[in-house]
């Protein structure tokens, strides 16, 4: 049996018990340089499905992450064409999870913008948060190999604060310089084993550099256009779903979840696959 070095045993029953705990939210700040994060408070239970509708019909109301119309309209010229799907009939999911408790619905249902017949699901996650970081690789292995062929997955950085902000920038540049699946799990690491919260222009030069981009081809991709519109595109969806706490799965603009409501890991991709494949009429 291979046995994992001091450091490493820390690290997996540090992840485990991330894990067990469910979510980072907006309060929360970059890991410091100087100490692992401290484990946050468990995910409380989620709403009935009435206070749910409620609070999710509330979206009309004017909040601290609300914006004029004018900038929401400007948002709105950027992004690619976007659909709601029929209804499919019957119930979402199977006796095993409860709408209210494992799941919410989406008052209203938003628009998503997945190629016909395929059903969209999104991880909204921050670089800073050690449940994103734990359950990342289970997250980036259901992608690739364990989700149905009609699913088109995608991420969305959070965008709560500059720190938030920032990272996301970080996300988008990396996209921009096709080296997104060569860093994604990296800046995870960096930020969460190495203690290096990536949260100043230079770190993320030296990260970057270190990965064979020159500070000059870092900074032409930060400020491109294209990472400029997927920021502004990741900003309005932050607002229509009102993302507070991560990581949050959202599947087809019609239902969210996250870990500590489904119930742990396994239960988390059982639950996105049912109600997937109610929204894709199976």
């Amino acid at each position: 049996m291979k046995r994992l070095s001091v450091p490493g045993l820390l690290i997996s029953l540090w992840m485990t018990a991330l894990l067990a705990l469910g979510a980072c939210g907006r309060q929360e700040t970059a890991p410091s340089a100087s100490a692992p994060p401290a484990a946050e408070p468990s995910v409380a239970e989620a709403p009935a499905p009435e206070a749910a509708q409620a609070d999710s019909t509330a979206t009309s109301a004017v909040s601290e992450t609300d914006e004029p119309a004018e900038a929401n309209a400007q948002s709105s010229a950027v992004q690619p064409s976007m659909r709601v799907g029929p209804a499919p009939s019957g119930p979402p999911t199977s006796a095993r999870f409860r709408e209210g408790r494992h799941y919410r619905r989406i008052v209203p249902a938003q628009p998503t913008s997945a190629a016909p017949g395929a059903v969209e699901v999104i991880e909204a996650f921050w670089y800073g948060c050690g449940h994103c970081f734990a359950i990342d690789p289970a997250v980036d292995s259901w992608s690739r190999n364990g989700k149905p062929e009609y699913v088109q997955f995608m991420r969305l950085p959070a965008m709560w604060n500059e720190t938030t902000r920032m990272h996301a920038r970080l996300y988008y540049t990396a996209e921009e310089l096709g080296k997104l699946d060569e860093v994604h799990s990296q800046i995870f690491r960096e930020i969460h084993v190495n203690n290096n919260p990536l949260n100043t222009m230079d770190a993320m030069i030296a990260f970057f550099q270190r990965h064979g981009v020159s500070e000059q081809e870092f900074r032409k991709a930060s400020s491109s256009f294209g990472v400029e519109t997927k920021l502004q595109r990741a900003d309005l969806l932050n607002r229509r779903y009102r993302i507070e706490s991560v990581p949050v799965f959202l599947v087809n603009g019609k239902y969210r979840t996250g870990l500590g409501e489904a119930g742990g890991e396994s239960e988390l991709f059982a639950l996105l696959g049912e109600l997937a494949a109610h929204e894709h009429g199976g």
